[in-house]
């Protein structure tokens, strides 16, 4: 594990882009998968974030929950797939390989914004001393990560403007 979301293109493996239309076929076999096909991302990475939200949500009604968020360790795209019981996990990562960096890059720092905050919050839970203090955490990091994991949703899922591309193109 590492303890950053994102995974930036590497030099030395060129990234290839989706431009144009995506092959019915393969389209078809994405979205067979849950993958979106016109931004190659899946939705359910941010599973991985919704659990620690509702892990977080929890603290301040169950101060005890913040040692099962203690436990929450940022997980990569690839990671995620790697270690997730998803049925189509070496698509999903080829599909985020294969993605346009600028839909990739846009959507690895949306998430690396929720890993940062969510491990800060963690560092800062590990040295409070007071349950009130933790849910103070708990309900500052709720209110800064669900709208970062809308806007990945929005991502993954095209937006409203490639949603008018899509429609205009079929």
């Amino acid at each position: 594990m590492t303890s950053t979301a994102s995974n930036p293109a590497r030099a030395d493996r060129p990234t290839p882009r989706q431009t144009g239309p995506v092959d019915p076929a393969r389209a078809a076999l994405l979205r067979a998968a849950n993958i979106n096909p016109r931004t190659g991302l899946a939705t359910d990475y941010l599973n991985h974030f919704n659990e620690a939200i509702m892990l977080l949500e929890m603290i301040p009604d169950m101060p005890e929950c913040a040692d099962d968020f203690l436990v929450w360790q940022p997980l990569s795209y690839r990671e995620h797939f790697t270690a997730s019981n998803f049925g189509a996990r070496d698509l999903a990562i080829e599909a985020y390989d294969s993605a346009d960096t600028v839909i990739r890059t846009e959507f690895d720092n949306l998430t690396s914004a929720m890993t940062s905050i969510l491990t800060a919050v963690g560092a800062a839970m590990r040295e409070a001393t007071q349950d009130k203090t933790r849910a103070t955490l708990a309900e500052q990091a709720t209110n800064w990560v669900k709208p970062l994991v809308a806007l990945a949703g929005g991502v993954i899922n095209g937006g409203a403007e490639a949603d008018v591309d899509y429609i205009m193109t079929h």
